[in-house]
């Protein structure tokens, strides 16, 4: 009987010693990955800081308050903004690609103001607030009233500026 006591015994601490060397390294190799993914976690802090300061290359395309290039709903914006549809060019707002918003990683958000330059006839200070097709990356989409003719511009410049608006 006290045999199987020893044995036993010995099988605790075996275990014990087993689960110990295993627990080690195991952790050992999660540590390694807690430190990858926090230096990457610093380079795309610092990607987005560059982004916001310096601005970064898109395509520029216009949309119209239409149903067949929106939604059910051409007067309602992604950020519940209502327009008149009639005077869309007026209001100088920006649909931009999923990629560019804060809400999926991006460094923009409804209501920020971004400066384009690099267009013939269209640069100047914007206001986002809508949201394009999940198709489309580095992409803006400048909000025009049906009359106006379809453009692109290949390789436009966003930069985020501090304009604000103040609520009365």
């Amino acid at each position: 009987m006290n045999n199987n006591k020893y044995i036993v015994a010995l099988c605790i601490v075996l275990i014990t010693y087993i689960n110990g060397v295993v627990s080690t390294r195991l952790m050992s190799k999660t540590n390694a990955q807690l430190i990858s993914l926090e230096k990457e976690n610093v380079e795309l802090k610092d990607k987005l800081v560059k982004y916001e300061t310096e601005g970064m290359i898109v395509t520029v395309t216009m949309y119209q308050p239409v149903r067949y290039q929106t939604d059910s709903t051409p007067n309602i914006l992604a950020d519940g903004t209502r327009i008149r549809t009639q005077e869309a060019s007026n209001y100088k707002f920006i649909a931009v690609s999923r990629n560019l918003l804060k809400r999926f990683g991006g460094w923009l958000d409804y209501g920020d103001f971004v400066l384009l330059k690099g267009t013939t006839n269209k640069d100047g200070v914007y206001q986002v607030r809508d949201t394009m097709n999940k198709r489309w990356v580095n992409r803006i989409d400048i909000l025009e009233s049906i009359d106006v003719k379809p453009y692109k511009f290949d390789k436009a410049k966003i930069i985020k500026t501090d304009l604000v608006v103040s609520g009365n």
